[in-house]
């Protein structure tokens, strides 16, 4: 009995064979493939070679030839471009040598170099984390199957080469692709593709997410796209190795604290159902999905346009020096360490012996008579409430009365009575930059880690939190 070479020839060029590969085609009696390969082979051949051409589409008697020919005691070698174990003939003469009752006929595969890989390293370094592949081509595989991982692989992040793109019965699906990744990712993420990689024809071509036109795009064509993490640098395309490489600051000069506060908000990205929120937005709803774990913040994050942006200018500029809180509570969350760098102070009344004697005199709550009391003393401080309704709903008052002039309110109070009724009456507050969480949720961890996003802002855009941590 003879034996089976399945051997992956790569992408077309010369260059790209393996010395494995090489050394078997010198060895094999037979060649079995389609005939547009057997240019890139001839020089490798030994005399009498017989190479066997079964066409395109006939991958079946392909396999159903060598083993008849490995009966006969030669040495076969099926090629595929590329590596024949992806998308190639490998799998498909394994499944069949049981079929034909060739057990006794060695399969030996050699690997190649695939199409994405070379494309990847025409393009750069795209694929230098967690990646997939993925095949647009319907023949073997339900749409509905192929539209199931392509949703995976938007939402887990995974950097993505596609096969089989585009044809010209399949002008569709590639479209579909884009569309399903665009509700998952940034606009902004790199794409890069190639058309016939590795040979004369060859190609390469980088653009975005948002701006990427899949009418440029044929059968030839290997498309690579980009994770949350990658990016354009001197035309290359690069994926660091890690999610805070050297792209920005080496994960280890960080502590483990903030190494695990990047790796939480790195999680959350993955996983939010949209990927295009401004930085101003994103910022804050990272850090109240961090401290919740609840992606229901994706809904109840409510900001008025640029507040992020605007508190924290007034933050650099010294204009912000004090955070006026309903209950110890919220200052007991807000990072001291970002207090102190910043030079801002924290106060909260709700403990005042003259809150106190104000509740009981005027029959009021002690949390609206802290808001009277902070109103006088810190009439421009930024407000964060996150327990007490009746708190929010003195403040807006006094706001209308004209009594304070906060620089910005978070508004987060919690619970069943009046708790919406307040966060509707703040939004009537237009002037005033406001992050509000809609609804009956909210609390004083809430109130305080939005407050933490607008002190730690400076680190949004390389999405570096913890600092302070």
């Amino acid at each position: 009995m003879g034996k089976i070479f399945v051997a992956g020839l790569g992408p077309g060029s010369p260059e790209d064979f393996t010395a494995a590969v090489i050394k078997a085609i010198g060895e094999s009696d037979v060649i079995v493939g389609y005939k547009y390969y057997f240019q890139f082979i001839t020089p490798y051949l030994r005399p009498g070679t017989e190479c066997i051409d079964t066409g395109m589409k006939r991958e079946r008697e392909r396999a159903a030839q060598a083993f008849s020919m490995a009966k006969e005691g030669k040495t076969v070698c099926v090629i595929s471009s590329g590596d024949a174990g992806i998308y190639g003939m490998a799998p498909l003469l394994f499944e069949m040598r049981a079929e034909l009752g060739a057990d006794n006929i060695d399969i030996i595969s050699l690997p190649g170099i695939s199409a994405f890989q070379k494309a990847a390293s025409l393009l750069g370094a795209p694929i230098g984390h967690d990646f997939c592949v993925i095949s647009l081509s319907d023949l073997m595989t339900s749409w509905s199957v192929i539209e199931k991982r392509i949703t995976a692989a938007a939402t887990a992040d995974f950097v993505t080469a596609v096969y089989n793109p585009r044809s010209s019965g399949r002008y569709w699906q590639l479209n579909r692709l884009q569309e399903i990744f665009l509700e998952n990712r940034s606009g902004d993420t790199p794409v890069g593709f190639v058309r016939q990689a590795g040979r004369d024809e060859q190609s390469v071509h980088t653009t975005t997410l948002r701006d990427f036109n899949p009418e440029e795009i044929d059968m030839f064509t290997i498309v690579i796209i980009g994770n949350s993490q990658s990016y354009f640098k001197d035309g290359c395309l690069i994926t660091p190795r890690g999610y805070y490489s050297d792209k920005k600051t080496e994960r280890e000069n960080f502590s483990p604290g903030a190494s695990i506060m990047m790796q939480s908000f790195q999680t959350i990205m993955g996983e939010l159902k949209r990927q295009d929120y401004p930085l101003w937005h994103l910022w804050p709803l990272l850090h109240a999905v961090h401290t919740t774990a609840d992606f229901e913040m994706e809904n109840l994050l409510w900001m008025t346009p640029q507040a992020t942006a605007l508190l924290f200018s007034k933050v650099a500029g010294g204009a912000l020096k004090t955070i006026v809180t309903d209950v110890t509570m919220v200052a007991s969350g807000i990072r001291k360490g970002a207090l102190g760098r910043l030079g801002i102070d924290v106060v909260c009344y709700i403990n005042d012996e003259r809150v106190v004697a104000m509740a009981k005199e005027q029959g009021i709550t002690r949390a609206q008579a802290s808001m009277r009391l902070a109103a006088k003393e810190h009439p421009e401080a930024l407000f964060a409430i996150g327990n007490a309704p009746t708190a929010l709903l003195e403040l807006c008052d006094l706001v209308r009365h004209s009594k304070c002039r906060p620089v910005g309110i978070v508004g987060a109070p919690v619970g069943f009575v009046h708790v919406e009724e307040s966060k509707h009456a703040l939004k009537t507050l237009k002037d005033i930059p406001q992050i509000i969480i809609r609804g009956r949720k909210g609390g004083s961890n809430l109130a305080a880690t939005l407050v933490n996003s607008i002190l730690t802002f400076d680190d949004a855009e390389a999405l570096r939190p913890g600092r302070d941590v």
